[in-house]
């Protein structure tokens, strides 16, 4: 009962609040805080005391249940780690939109599909509570309802239920060919001796379910929704999206392959190694249009499409340790680049300021917000302590020891191109900003922005006086949190995989 609870209280809260405040243009915090407070204890008693629970049947082995487990909770706690920091920051930044009531309201109708992904029991209630996390994310990108915001939106929706169908097709098949059991189990629940002459079908089948459920991730060659939705949606969503939503994708896929179809039907097979490979493409390719890009939320939404492939990877490899490495970079990622897109939410807030070339000098005014940006790249090109180091260390282990043939030292050689492109891309923005005499080297980011007017620093210097009392501690406490939490990761995320208890 309390998963349930835990699912329903943030969408029922969610909508009564919409409900009461829809036609204020502001609307009071204390609601909202005690609604995300209520959902963060609901939701940890479900960890600690919740039972399986069977909400209905629709036929003997087609029932929508939650049971919560070991990798439910990790990626639960993901959830409410990024909501709840993310909340606080949203005070703030969404002063600068309008129809606060809406967003707030769909905020927590996601956060409860969500908590619903992390508790599914089985592949057909995890299906819906993932559809039901792109209805309720969707109106978060085309929140500003500009032609480019709805064009977003709509294309982030129909890339998601076209990869969503893909992956529906996987679920038909596998309970074809699954047991009596059909709730997720370590190991997997395909029967092998239906599944005997049908191998080439099912594999087929099952690697068109990895790429359908992997377009919420953005992996090759579904990813084109992803840079287009994060640049044009709120600092909070974005943050959101890219941090946690993002990753239902992974969950799904980690359910699909290691508790339902099991690793030993893949492993060898072309799937495995097309996988692999799709892999490290995404990894490459998310890097350089990243390196490239100079829009700041738009190269951190091609990063995005980078670093949550080194998720795909170890998972890809479908190894424990490459699987460890995976969750470590689940919870590094999401906590960091959350980070990074808030940092970029506080440079429009603060100063207006959405490419890489204004931002030269701005560590002058908002030094604790550049700081932040500073420790969250650390971790994304994986230099320790912080967590981008831990996890990549297992990635990279796992992959030499996959017996995976030129594969196997390729994936290394691609995870360390990649941490030179990230850092390539996002520490010059750190130097350019404390030190904007030229010390950076600011590829590619044209003329114009070549040097920092007096004027306008002048001007940065003012509006972070007249912005200092009222923006950063509701803006810079959670990044400082999430840096945080990068840090722990990094430093004891082996213990916290143990802690979990039965993970990997």
């Amino acid at each position: 009962m309390l998963n349930l609870l835990a699912v329903i209280f943030p969408i029922l809260f969610g909508t009564i609040l919409y409900v009461r405040y829809r036609k204020e243009e502001r609307v009071p915090t204390l609601p909202y805080i005690v609604c995300i407070l209520a959902t963060d204890i609901l939701a940890l008693l479900a960890m600690l005391y919740s039972k399986s629970i069977t909400l209905f049947s629709l036929s003997p082995r087609v029932n929508f249940a939650f049971e919560m487990d070991a990798v439910g909770k990790w990626f639960l706690a993901a959830v409410l780690l990024l909501y709840t920091f993310t909340l606080f920051y949203a005070f703030i930044y969404m002063k600068i939109e309008e129809d606060i009531p809406s967003f707030m309201a769909f905020y927590f109708i996601s956060l409860g599909a969500l908590i619903a992904v992390c508790c599914s029991a089985n592949l057909v209630t995890i299906y819906f509570a993932f559809e039901l996390t792109t209805l309720s994310t969707v109106p978060l990108v085309l929140h500003e309802k500009t032609k480019e915001a709805v064009a977003a939106g709509l294309k982030y929706l129909f890339y998601s239920i076209g990869g969503a169908l893909l992956g529906l097709l996987g679920v038909f098949f596998l309970y074809a060919y699954a047991g009596e059991n059909v709730d997720f189990v370590k190991g997997g629940v395909l029967d092998m001796a239906k599944a005997s002459g049908n191998q080439g079908v099912l594999l087929a089948v099952f690697f068109l379910a990895i790429i359908g459920y992997g377009t919420k991730a953005g992996m090759y060659p579904m990813h084109g929704w992803l840079p287009t939705a994060h640049p044009i949606a709120p600092a909070p969503a974005s943050a959101l999206l890219s941090g946690i939503i993002a990753k239902s994708g992974v969950l799904v896929i980690l359910r699909f392959v290691f508790y339902s179809v099991g690793t030993e039907f893949l492993k060898g097979t072309w799937v495995q190694y097309a996988w692999v490979c799709v892999a490290l493409l995404t990894i490459f390719m998310g890097s350089m249009m990243a390196f490239k890009e100079e829009v700041l939320k738009k190269r951190l939404a091609y990063s995005t499409i980078s670093q949550i492939s080194y998720v795909m990877l170890g998972m890809a490899l479908l190894t424990q340790e490459g699987l460890q490495g995976s969750l470590l970079q689940v919870m590094q990622h999401a906590s960091a680049k959350a980070c990074l897109f808030l940092c970029a939410g506080a440079f429009i807030y603060l100063y207006g300021k959405r490419k890489v070339g204004e931002l030269k000098g701005i560590g002058k005014t908002s030094p604790i917000i550049l700081w932040c940006f500073f420790f969250a790249a650390m971790s994304l090109v994986g230099i320790p302590p912080m967590g981008g180091f831990t996890s990549k260390w297992h990635l990279a282990q796992a992959a030499l020891n996959s017996g995976l043939g030129f594969l196997s030292v390729l994936a290394p050689i691609v995870l360390l191109i990649s941490a030179l492109l990230t850092a390539g891309y996002l520490f010059p923005i750190v130097i350019d900003g404390f030190f904007p005499g030229g010390l950076g080297h600011g590829h590619g980011h044209g003329d114009k922005h070549e040097e920092v007017a007096e004027e306008e620093q002048d001007k940065n210097e003012e509006t972070s006086q007249k912005t200092f009392e009222l923006a950063p501690y509701l803006m810079w406490i959670p990044l400082v949190g999430l840096i945080l939490i990068s840090l722990v990761i990094g430093i004891f995320g082996n213990s916290l995989i143990g802690v979990f208890g039965g993970i990997v």
